[in-house]
């Protein structure tokens, strides 16, 4: 992933965990430098100090080291998700190890403006094809990640304002996504 430090506007909503926020903003500059039109991308966050700890050589293949990353977490992107299945439906099925600190996620959607709710039909279909034909859509980027601790991040990112200045971030911008990652933590015995 870059090294480029995040922009102090863009942590201006870090009550919970800045090293989530951190993360979160990081995959979603790595998600912007593959441009638009990705399929949905998932990734584990660990805990970088334990990562150097557990597996030194996937930590130096990775430039990280025990001193540099205290307090941190590290994005492994899970293998690519099949494009065929809605993300929401798969994060259904998923459970992270307990080693995983977290997870975040990253969609891209189509969002209209509300005068719109009106006359967009029922059936899921027609309603996608009329998203795709309105001249007011917007298209936009989300990064959403989660803790087992509890805190949560987002960062958004408009087709239309595709700069990094521009990355919208805080708590709870896409709450049903969160809610979505965080049932993956839940723990077996739970």
């Amino acid at each position: 992933m870059d090294e480029t430090p995040v922009p102090p506007d863009q942590l201006a909503d870090l009550d919970v965990d800045p090293a989530l926020a951190a993360a979160v903003l990081e995959i979603e500059k790595h998600a912007s430098e593959a441009g638009w039109d990705q399929p949905a991308r998932l990734f584990a966050l660990v805990d970088t100090a334990q990562l150097v700890a557990h597996e030194p050589q996937l930590a130096a293949a990775m430039g990280l080291d025990d001193s540099s990353e205290r307090g941190s977490l590290t994005s492994v992107e899970q293998d690519q998700l099949d494009p065929s299945q809605q993300l929401e439906r798969v994060l259904e099925t998923i459970t992270w190890p307990a080693q995983v600190t977290g997870c975040a996620a990253v969609v891209e959607r189509l969002v209209l403006p509300p005068e719109a709710d009106a006359e967009l039909p029922e059936d899921p279909d027609e309603a996608a094809a009329y998203a795709r034909e309105h001249p007011a859509r917007q298209e936009l980027r989300m990064v959403a990640g989660v803790t087992r601790e509890g805190s949560r991040y987002c960062a958004m990112r408009f087709r239309s304002h595709d700069d990094d200045t521009k990355v919208v971030g805080g708590a709870e911008l896409v709450p049903a996504l969160l809610e979505l990652l965080d049932a993956t933590l839940t723990d077996d015995d739970q």
